[in-house]
């Protein structure tokens, strides 16, 4: 067998570069063989002017641990990739917010919501890359493999990687699943343990990606099983064909992907556009898209003719957790103390720019089930010192840690950071700044010895368990999205009663019950929802902005690539 080649080339930092010259359409055979060794990398060139013609430069900041979005808590892999390479039973309507039907053509809801059954889409094909071919299309094997093993503890393929699926781990969802069985080659019942309104919008995710189990059983053959989440095998419109850490992929499109031929034969999606550099390389046409532009250069991106500006309201909340099982940040009035000494209005001026709006609850504005009657922290540098003078609290030391990557809902986390610093020094506390990036920062929250953590949360779905699950209940403090490491049983109990019903009012009072409790003990302190921003040249066509997440790519196009307006 050959192939195996690009996550062990990665590895050995040995991918050469062709951003100029695309390489042809992928259709390997579907042999496999122990990676082999190669010569050292030549230097990256321009992606133009060959991408111009055939494909787009899509300029983003992130770090890639996997290709698999199952086991990631985030990050540019969900916001950005995992639409290429995936696709998932359900999607979202990103403009109804209605969920629609994806590789499940439709579904059925049974006792009360306690069994879900989906009837799949016929004659879906599987990508064909160098480390495999497919012999069948998409059938039910598939979806009992991809979700078993994320939910059954004993299925072959779970503990692979490490066993650990954050997004559903927070939901506890191992324990909510009773069983995935296959009724036919097109139909699928999962069952859970008891009724779970929710259930359909977490499949809706980009966190529950249908994988080959073909694929799988052709690795489990060879023992290399950890390849499924390092070298991608999916239906999505676009297959891995090339990977930079740090600096780029390239996606070449799925000739046979199931909607129809993607528009564009390739995609670079350049992983290295962060800073000032970003808005370079979109004026100087090295990108063609630049995802989450900081909210100060907008009048800079206005006034020129080439570029294009898109603007959505967004699903997502940045905000600060406290570590509330570490001293004294456990004591409600040192936490009350932080949140009444930030000012925010300085936030919202030196970071959004009119881009956002102060956040008064852990949910956005936009979801359905957000309590208007939440009130917004004032900023109160008096009040905030007399609580740490009640506290016994001087000169306090914390340390904030802080993802140096731009997110949806941060664009310059940093310089937020240092805002923050500087806040805090008005009431006493110094504060030092940890930039932390990707899974390094997961591993280090693990050890509990965190203060502060800047972070934030953004979904493709419009459900309230997606946002306030894995952020705050206790299942997710052991899946490591519980940044504050809070944990209130009332909290839960709500969470769990908010699920049970399909009714939308009575899940709605729920919800709101919940949130007077965070509001109440204030374990993070929600800081903005900002609008999505993307910026791109002025030939891109068939761009969406979707508010929940990232969209596929398939649809996108060049309109006379050669005319520039002056």
């Amino acid at each position: 067998m050959r192939g195996l080649k690009i996550w062990a080339l990665v590895c050995a930092g040995l991918m050469t570069s062709a951003w100029a010259s695309p390489s042809p359409e992928n259709n390997a055979s579907p042999t496999m063989s122990p990676p082999e060794a190669s010569s050292p990398a030549a230097p990256i060139k321009s992606p133009l002017p060959n991408i111009r013609h055939n494909g787009f430069v899509y300029c983003v900041n992130g770090v890639i641990d996997s290709f698999n979005p199952q086991i990631a808590s985030g990050g540019v892999l969900v916001d950005t990739i995992a639409a290429q390479l995936y696709d998932r039973l359900l999607d979202v309507d990103p403009y109804t917010y209605r969920l629609i039907p994806e590789l499940a053509e439709r579904w059925e809801i049974l006792n009360d919501g306690s069994t879900y059954r989906f009837h799949l889409r016929k004659n879906v094909p599987f990508q064909t890359t160098e480390w495999f071919t497919p012999t069948r299309t998409m059938n039910a094997d598939d979806v009992v493999f991809s979700f078993s093993r994320i939910f059954n503890q004993e299925a072959p393929y779970h503990e692979v990687n490490g066993g650990h699926y954050p997004y559903f781990d927070s939901m506890q969802f191992s324990d909510t699943v009773k069983s995935i069985k296959k009724l036919d080659n097109y139909t699928v019942e999962i069952q859970l343990t008891k009724p779970d309104a929710s259930f359909l919008w977490h499949l809706a995710t980009h966190y529950a990606p249908v994988l080959s189990a073909e694929y799988a059983k052709n690795l489990t053959q060879i023992g290399m099983q950890e390849l499924i989440d390092r070298q991608p095998v999916g239906t999505g419109p676009f297959l891995l064909n090339e990977y930079r850490p740090g600096q780029f992929l390239r996606l070449n499109r799925h000739q046979l992907y199931w909607r129809g031929v993607p528009k564009m034969q390739q995609v670079v999606i350049d992983l290295g556009a962060g800073g000032t550099g970003r808005l370079s390389k979109l004026l100087t046409g090295e990108c063609d898209v630049l995802a989450y532009p900081a909210a100060s250069q907008l009048s800079i991106l206005r006034d020129d003719p080439r570029l294009r500006i898109s603007l959505r309201t967004g699903m997502n909340v940045a905000y600060l957790a406290f570590n509330t099982g570490k001293p004294p940040l456990n004591d409600l009035r040192v936490r009350q103390a932080i949140a009444l000494s930030i000012n925010n209005p300085r936030l919202m001026q030196s970071i959004y720019y009119g881009t956002a709006e102060t956040a008064a609850s852990i949910l956005p504005r936009t979801s359905w089930a957000y309590d208007n009657d939440s009130q917004i922290t004032e900023y109160n540098i008096d009040k905030a010192r007399l609580l740490l003078q009640e506290a016994g609290i001087k000169d306090l030391r914390l340390h904030l840690w802080v993802p140096t990557a731009s997110q949806a809902y941060n664009p310059s986390p940093l310089k937020m950071a240092e805002l923050i610093q500087a806040d805090l020094a008005r009431i006493g506390i110094k504060v030092t700044i940890v930039p932390v990036e990707g899974r390094f920062q997961e591993a280090r929250l693990s050890d509990e010895d965190h203060d502060l953590t800047l972070a934030g949360w953004t979904t493709d779905s419009n459900d309230p368990d997606s946002f306030l699950r894995p952020l705050l209940s206790c299942a997710a403090i052991n899946s490591q999205t519980n940044y504050a490491r809070w944990c209130n049983d009332e909290f839960d109990r709500l969470l769990s009663q908010g699920v049970m019903s399909q009714d939308l009012s009575a899940r709605m009072e729920t919800y709101q019950q919940a949130q007077k409790i965070l509001e109440r003990e204030l374990p993070v302190l929600p800081l903005a929802s900002s609008l999505r921003i993307q910026a791109y040249r002025h030939d891109i066509k068939g761009l969406v902005l979707s508010p929940l997440g990232n969209v596929s790519f398939a649809g996108v196009y060049r309109e006379n690539p050669e005319a520039e307006p002056k």
